[in-house]
């Protein structure tokens, strides 16, 4: 039987490396919102060009347009094992269409795996990069710090702060992402398919609590 998971996690909890690990552990294939969309605009799709025709005029894309792109991408061979959702859904409103669409692939969620991480510690993660000016090497003022100040390691080219790195603007990200997705966990939690996993521990012990929970789902 298809397997489905919906992975939540705020910007800063590891969320795309733990998606590939459990992927391919279980066989599924990884579809990213992020992705979809950017397939769908690249290959001018009539779903990408009716995205753009929104976009273009600084408007959120419907729902309906997004769901129509993801069961378009379900709905390929590739996916028969069933899929790991990322991005996807975002309100309890296309939690409800996900599992509607999935009805029509005889199958359902299994299970939602929420890593969670205090903001400070998100913050802490994601406001100290510093990127390589030259060719894009990252470096942490914490966890990887260079060996001068400002300096790359590689190239010896000068370190800057991404806009979306500089703290006010992850502290916004992250209000964002509470805000839009506090509603969607408490319909999973209701639902009895959330798991919350501590995301504040290493990647070995995070990955050891997600594969726990999807083979306990």
């Amino acid at each position: 039987m298809a397997k489905y998971i919906v992975l939540l996690g705020p910007p800063g909890a590891g969320k795309g490396t733990q998606a590939q690990i459990i992927a391919e552990k279980y066989e599924l294939v990884h579809v990213s919102s992020g992705d979809l969309f950017r397939e769908n605009l690249k290959n001018e799709t009539e779903l990408g060009k009716l995205a753009q025709t929104f976009m273009k005029r600084g408007e959120l894309v419907p729902d309906d347009v997004t769901i129509a792109m993801v069961r378009d991408r379900l709905s390929r061979p590739d996916c028969r094992n069933g899929a790991l959702l990322d991005g996807f859904p975002r309100t309890p409103a296309q939690a409800e269409a996900l599992a509607e669409m999935l009805k029509e692939f005889s199958g359902g969620v299994n299970l939602v795996p929420f890593i969670s991480v205090p903001s400070d510690v998100l913050i802490e993660r994601l406001s100290g990069r510093w990127t390589c000016k030259a060719n894009g090497h990252v470096f942490h003022e914490k966890f990887n710090p260079p060996a001068i100040a400002g300096v790359c390691d590689l190239d010896g080219s000068e370190l800057y702060q991404r806009d979306d790195d500089k703290p006010e603007t992850v502290k916004n990200r992250i209000k964002v992402y509470h805000d839009q997705t506090a509603p969607l966990i408490a319909f999973y939690k209701e639902n009895g398919l959330l798991a919350e996993v501590d995301g504040t521990k290493s990647i070995d012990e995070v990955t050891t609590a997600l594969l726990q929970a999807i083979n306990e789902a």
